[in-house]
């Protein structure tokens, strides 16, 4: 059976392409060629007795002085967004790469240098033999003097960024903001437009090919094979989770559910599966990124506690969203339904979230203060599972906090943030205990 490509995956592979430095400039690099011969459509028309005469070696002077200057400021370019990359490696976690390298002010920065460069060198050696006449000549001045203003509101604009680039915050903003979007997104589809499953009937088991962590499920790919093989198909892999030879990705059955050998070819490949997560349909994958970040700025050589509490805000804001009702649309109602795909776990959320942080800052009472008022504050949403998830939560992170923390008082101040959320039931320190209730 041939495999079906579909608009999701179509819109998956395009946005890996701003993870590629050279996509964007190689496009730039096209349109700077074309401009450059767009000004000969001017010669031969009656535009050569209008426009003012424009000398050849103006232009020469102005060309040459754009090609020797933009090749400069490239490289400087990329030399700066290689340190700033290098910068947010090691101050915030590895696994934010990919959204430092996708950053639209950079790239647009190296892409207009790039085209600039490309434009002079080409627009110059047209010039100099003689290619362009009267018109063409002032077309090719006026294209000119728009390339330098682009340049230089464009150079003013990317120093601004590209200072911003390597820092810890920005890194944490980035992170927040493809977070957000990978949650609005599986909040407003929690099933991914497929059927919630329903049957324990799971049938046959699809393997991957290939180790590896599941970066996108093509669930109208599938939808298209279940329909022509008359078959259903449970995912059982969401997005993120690690393919293993033992992990199945998902299970088939006929529709009778009679056990007949099944071609699963076309599963597999509905299944794309990558060295690394991705934040795209991936939300618990910005959660953990997130979570690292607050683990590293814990460690004993950063020592940096107000990391941690800022991205404890950012969890807060986060599960926040992810409470909110689901965006009206017609991705609510289950488009694919002979696909059954199971919900994001909350508490698999909560766990990347918060374990870490819990564990890595017991003995930091400000970092424990502020976990338990976050986590206090989503036991208190209208959610009941949010609810019971988040006390869990807060409970343990109070264990945590008992063994870690030294100092009676210390440990009154967390116990008294998370009295709304659990009763005082410290048997450890009889000290902080009554204090407590005084």
């Amino acid at each position: 059976m041939p495999f079906i490509i579909s608009v999701d995956r179509v819109r998956f592979h395009l946005n890996r392409l701003r993870d590629r430095l050279w996509v964007r400039p190689l496009a730039v690099c096209l349109l700077s060629i074309a401009a450059a011969f767009v000004a000969k459509l001017a010669d031969g028309t009656r535009l050569t007795q209008l426009v003012p005469l424009i000398t050849a070696d103006s232009i020469e002077t102005l060309l040459s002085i754009m090609a020797a200057s933009m090749l400069v400021i490239a490289t400087f370019a990329v030399a700066s967004m290689v340190s700033a990359y290098a910068s947010a490696g090691s101050t915030a976690t590895p696994r934010a790469f990919t959204l430092v390298v996708a950053d639209d002010a950079s790239q647009n920065a190296l892409s207009t240098f790039v085209g600039a460069f490309i434009f002079s060198i080409v627009a110059l050696t047209a010039v100099k033999n003689d290619y362009f006449e009267r018109a063409g000549i002032f077309f090719l001045f006026v294209l000119t003097l728009i390339v330098f203003a682009m340049v230089i509101i464009k150079f003013v604009r990317w120093v601004d960024s590209i200072a911003r680039l390597g820092r810890l915050s920005t890194t944490i903003d980035k992170v927040e903001k493809a977070t957000v979007m990978a949650l609005k997104r599986r909040r407003d589809a929690p099933t991914l437009g497929a059927m919630p499953v329903q049957s324990l009937t799971r049938g046959q088991a699809v393997f991957a090919v290939r180790v590896g962590y599941v970066q996108h499920i093509d669930i109208g790919a599938l939808q298209a094979w279940a329909e022509k093989a008359q078959m259903r198909v449970v995912v059982a892999a969401l997005p993120g989770t690690f393919a293993a030879p033992d992990q199945a990705l998902a299970y088939v059955r006929s529709q009778s559910d009679e056990q007949t050998e099944i071609d699963c070819d076309p599963v597999i490949k509905s299944f794309l599966i990558g060295d690394d997560r991705l934040f795209d349909d991936d939300p618990r994958f910005g959660l953990v990124v997130l979570s690292e970040i607050a683990g590293r700025a814990l460690s004993p050589a950063v020592n940096d506690p107000g990391t941690a509490i800022d991205i404890i805000g950012t969890f807060l804001r986060l599960f926040v969203l992810w409470n909110e009702p689901a965006t009206p649309g017609d991705e609510n109602s289950p488009k694919y339904n002979r696909v059954e795909v199971p919900e994001i776990s909350l508490q698999d959320m909560f766990d990347d979230a918060f374990t870490a942080i819990a564990r890595d800052g017991a003995s930091v009472v400000e970092v424990s203060v502020r976990l338990q008022k976050a986590l206090r504050s989503l036991a208190s949403l209208d959610n009941e599972k949010m609810r019971d998830v988040a006390e869990s939560h807060g409970s343990l992170a109070l264990n945590r906090a008992r063994v870690g923390l030294v100092m009676a008082d210390d440990l009154t101040a967390v116990i008294n943030a998370a009295k709304s959320a659990e009763p005082v039931t410290s048997s450890k320190t009889q000290d902080a205990g009554s204090l407590d209730r005084e």
